[in-house]
């Protein structure tokens, strides 16, 4: 039986990759500087493995962040929620802006300056997914007709 990795875990380590991949720097080098395979840094990233305590003060050092980082957005557990939850879009947020794609565009938007030009990649990027969603639902429809 395959076990799947706790939440936390899996939080953890996207946090992790996220800011390696914003500091440009590969699994490989991360891995380098905490005397680590790219291989079990790619376990930490997926959430396969767990990082404790030290590890993770030794990450945060090489990636120049406080270790609370890696936990803000964090999932609470059923037992632990207390009513002040994130919404299901920040962790949409937060899951793709841990992708390359999510930060190569937030990088490249970042540096156009024109708020113009800025509102229009916004609103052309809203039609395309609207569009999207229509198409989705059309294919839907016609496959349950």
């Amino acid at each position: 039986m395959k076990k799947t990795p706790d939440p936390i875990d899996r939080h953890v380590g996207s946090r992790v990759r996220m800011q390696r991949v914003l500091m440009k720097m590969s699994q490989e080098k991360l891995g380098d500087a905490l005397g680590l395979t790219f291989q079990q840094v790619q376990k930490y990233e997926k959430g396969t493995n767990r990082i404790g305590a030290s590890r993770l003060q030794q990450i945060s050092k090489t990636l120049n962040v406080p270790p609370s980082f890696f936990f803000e957005g964090a999932p609470v557990s059923d037992a632990a929620q207390s009513g002040f939850e994130e919404e299901g879009s920040s962790k949409f947020v937060v899951d793709f802006l841990g992708t390359a794609e999510g930060l190569h565009l937030n990088r490249s938007f970042a540096r156009i300056r024109d708020p113009k030009v800025r509102k229009r990649i916004v609103e052309l990027v809203a039609t395309l997914a609207e569009q999207q969603a229509e198409m989705s639902q059309d294919l839907g429809a016609a496959e349950k007709a």
